[in-house]
C-alpha cells in the first residue's frame, strides 16, 4: 500500500513539469546464489530535456553481459548482468542518480540470494539506500514482541472485548479458561492470515469485530433474573469463536510490518506472545483497579460494572455503523 501511494505521488508530481505524467523509474536487482545479479532498469520515454537518470550500483560490481534495451509504449527497459562477488549486495549502497533533475522518483526492488526482498522509494532528497544485513534472532524476537505488545494496547476494540470477557468470566478458573480460548482462537487465524492461507478483506472483519463486542455487551447486560444464555454458561466457547475474528484483525498490523524472510516462525511467534503479554498486562491493570476501587469507593465500584457494560454496548454499536458505512464506501 505504501509503495502504491509513492507511485501515485510520483506520477502526480510529474504533471507539474510535463504535459503527460512522468512514471517513476524502476531499478530491479535479482541476486542469484552464485553472486551474479540480473539488473532491470526501466525509465519513462517522456523525459525532461537534460535529464540524466542512471542507476548507481556498488563500485565492486562488474559487467558480465552487455545491456539490451527495449522500448515499449512510453517506457524503455534495459537489462544486463553484473558480478558483485565477493562482497555481494548486503551492506552496500545503491540507488539512482539524477532524480532531482528528472523531477521524479524511482522504485527500488532488490531480491537477495538469502530469500529476502528489499523494497524502497528513491527520491531526490534520498536517492540511495543501504541494503541491510539480516536481523539477528534476538533482534527479531524483541522487535516483534514489542510490535505485538503495542498493537494490543493500542487497539481499543480488542481491549474492550477482553474487558467484556473479564466481566463475563467472573471467577479465576473461568477467567483463565476464557482468556486461553480467546488466545487459541486468534492465534489460529493470525497464523493463517499472515501466511496467506486464508484471505479475507479487512473491511468486513472490522465490522465483525465490532459486532462481537456488541454481542458480548448484550450478554453482560442481561439481568440476573433472566439467567445467562449459552454464551454466559460457556464463555470459553464464545471467546474461541470470536477470537477467530479478532485474529484476522491482528494480522493486519503484522502484514503492514512484514515478516523477515527466513525467520517467519520466530517473528510470528514473537508477535503473538507480545499480544498475550499486552493482554495479560491489561487484565492485571483492570483487576488491580477494580480491587482498589472496591476498597476505597465501594458504592462507585458497585455501579461501575453497569456503566462499563452500557458504555461498551454504545461504543460497539457506533463502531458497527461507522465501519459498515466505510465498508460500503
Amino acid at each position: 500500500m505504501k509503495l502504491a501511494v509513492a507511485v501515485l505521488a510520483a506520477a502526480l508530481a510529474g504533471t507539474t513539469a510535463w504535459a503527460h505524467p512522468l512514471s517513476p523509474a524502476l531499478l530491479d536487482l535479482r541476486e542469484s546464489a552464485d553472486g551474479l545479479v540480473h539488473v532491470t532498469w526501466k525509465i519513462s520515454a517522456l523525459r525532461l530535456p537534460g535529464t540524466d537518470l542512471r542507476p548507481e550500483l556498488p563500485a565492486h560490481c562488474r559487467f558480465v553481459s552487455p545491456g539490451t534495451a527495449n522500448e515499449a509504449g512510453d517506457s524503455i527497459t534495459t537489462e544486463w548482468t553484473v558480478d558483485c562477488r565477493p562482497q555481494g549486495l548486503v551492506g552496500q549502497r545503491l540507488g539512482v542518480a539524477g532524480l532531482a533533475g528528472g523531477r521524479t522518483d524511482a522504485l527500488l526492488r532488490v531480491a537477495l540470494a538469502d530469500g529476502r526482498v528489499v523494497q524502497a522509494v528513491a527520491r531526490p532528497s534520498e536517492p540511495f539506500v543501504v541494503v541491510q544485513a539480516p536481523a539477528r534472532p534476538a533482534t527479531v524476537v524483541t522487535g516483534y514482541l514489542k510490535l505485538g505488545f503495542e498493537h494490543i494496547l493500542g487497539g481499543p476494540d480488542h481491549l474492550l472485548f477482553v474487558l467484556g470477557l473479564l466481566l463475563l468470566a467472573g471467577g479465576v478458573r473461568r477467567l483463565l479458561g476464557t482468556v486461553t480460548a480467546f488466545t487459541i482462537g486468534h492465534s489460529i487465524t493470525l497464523t493463517l492470515a499472515v501466511l496467506g492461507v486464508s484471505k479475507i478483506p479487512p473491511a468486513p472483519i472490522e465490522v465483525a469485530i465490532a459486532l462481537t463486542i456488541y454481542v458480548l455487551a448484550v450478554e453482560l447486560a442481561r439481568g440476573p433474573l433472566r439467567g445467562p444464555t449459552v454464551l454466559g454458561r460457556f464463555p470459553w466457547v464464545m471467546a474461541f469463536a470470536f477470537g477467530l475474528l479478532h485474529g484476522f484483525g491482528f494480522a493486519g498490523a503484522l502484514r503492514e510490518a512484514g515478516l523477515p524472510a527466513g525467520d517467519v516462525p520466530r517473528a510470528l511467534l514473537s508477535f503473538n506472545v507480545g499480544i498475550e503479554f499486552g493482554q495479560l498486562a491489561f487484565v492485571v491493570a483492570v483487576v488491580a483497579a477494580g480491587t482498589l476501587l472496591g476498597t476505597w469507593l465501594p458504592i462507585i465500584a458497585a455501579r461501575s460494572r453497569h456503566f462499563a457494560v452500557y458504555a461498551m454496548g454504545a461504543l460497539s454499536a457506533f463502531w458497527c455503523f461507522e465501519r459498515f458505512a466505510a465498508w460500503l464506501g
